[in-house]
């Protein structure tokens, strides 16, 4: 494991988003879908891809909130960019799980 310094940490945008659309990614590789997340009037609505449709339903998406980087580049995956990073957490099937919070907080909360 990589060692880090607190600076470096303290630059990573770890914030709480809502999930507000979800929508599938037929395009995409790995099976995926394109989620559209609101994170406060700060850095408003980012779309990204998720590998999360093993665990996930796309109607128990909708609403639930989740932990993003927002401060990445935007990448390109196949015909869609994506805005930021949907922080998860690998199983030993390759299924991810995603980092919630445990109780609602205003979106755009930093991690911190």
């Amino acid at each position: 494991m990589k060692e880090i310094s607190w600076e470096q940490f303290e630059d990573v945008e770890l914030r709480v988003g809502t999930i507000t659309d979800v929508e599938d990614f037929p395009e995409a590789k790995i099976p995926a879908y394109k989620i559209t997340v609101d994170f406060g009037k700060e850095i408003g609505l980012k779309k990204s891809s998720a590998r999360i449709t093993d665990l996930y339903a796309k109607d128990e998406l909708v609403g639930k909130q989740i932990i993003g980087v927002v401060n990445f580049p935007p990448k390109q995956i196949g015909p869609f960019v994506s805005k930021f990073l949907c922080a998860g957490f690998y199983r030993k099937d390759g299924s991810v799980v995603l980092a919630v919070p445990d109780t609602r907080v205003p979106n755009g909360s930093k991690l911190g």
